[in-house]
């Protein structure tokens, strides 16, 4: 679930490209609006076959998540909770891949993905708490699946309703490109302080879904931005190939990741500023691609 942080909204906030300061006049407004509307309408027109590309890719996600939710909850039903455990921050990486998009439907995001924290921060309580994170509590606090198969069906209903909404999206190159930094907002305040997986300490699984989700992003649109600024494009490719290259060091004989509490104080810095060092350039990308 997004997390809205300062920080996070000062990256975000470099990247968009229609904001505008409130001591403007409503003529001017007027005005800006109207060019705004006529630029992101041929940025998107220029920019379809990405857009496309990139929407195909998220459905293609979202498929599989809603595939791997549905063993998730026949392993939570069944009271199996070793499977249940095996399955979840693998099934997680699909939701968090396609976050710029699934992130659209506001009502849907937090009863699939809200941590306690996030729903105590908006004034409700635990009884408003549904979702992946609320049967983490369950399988790691509790050790069992009891109790939980309710929670387990609206999850998987939930995760049907996504799917079956996402078709409605409209993906717009400004939704692509906020969306990469968002995913890099997402590491930086939750899976890198190890907020997002309290509980089963699976947050490196999250951490590499959403800096794969960013640069798929990436690649989709980098034949433009090679075109418009060929030392950004290698710059991005180079600090991409840093985060994973440094994230590799953490996967383990099984092709996952090792749990969070086994970082050191040393690793979770170097990832941080590995993240940081992408950010930067990330960042750019929306504004020499206007």
């Amino acid at each position: 679930m997004k997390v809205k942080s300062l920080a996070a909204i000062l990256l975000a906030g470099s990247v968009v490209l229609t904001g505008c300061n409130s001591s403007d006049t409503a003529k001017k407004d007027a005005s800006k609006t109207k060019t705004e509307d006529t630029t992101g309408a041929k940025s998107s027109a220029v920019l379809q076959k990405e857009v496309n590309a990139y929407k195909d890719f998220a459905l293609e996600q979202l498929d599989k998540f809603t595939i791997e939710t549905e063993k998730f909850v026949k392993a939570v039903k069944s009271g199996d909770v070793a499977k249940a455990k095996e399955i979840y921050p693998t099934a997680r990486m699909y939701y968090e891949r396609s976050e710029p998009i699934a992130e659209r439907f506001g009502d849907l995001d937090p009863r699939i993905d809200a941590r306690l924290a996030d729903l105590k921060a908006e004034g409700q309580g635990e009884e408003d708490w549904t979702g992946y994170h609320k049967i983490e509590y369950g399988l790691w606090k509790e050790n069992t699946t009891k109790g939980y198969e309710k929670v387990a069906d609206k999850l998987l209903a939930d995760a049907k309703e996504l799917r079956a909404r996402v078709e409605t999206v409209e993906v717009t190159p400004d939704l692509m490109m906020t969306g990469a930094v968002d995913l890099l907002n997402e590491v930086s305040t939750s899976k890198i302080t190890g907020e997002e997986e309290i509980f089963s300490h699976t947050d490196l699984y999250d951490f590499k879904a959403n800096v794969e989700g960013a640069e798929k992003i990436f690649t989709t649109l980098e034949p433009q931005i090679k075109n418009k600024d060929p030392k950004l494009a290698n710059d991005l490719t180079e600090k991409f190939k840093a985060v994973n290259d440094l994230l590799a060091k953490y996967e383990t004989k099984d092709g996952g990741y090792v749990l969070y509490t086994k970082l050191t104080k040393e690793d979770t810095k170097a990832l941080a500023e590995a993240v940081n060092h992408l950010g930067e350039p990330l960042s750019q990308m929306g504004i020499i691609m206007e």
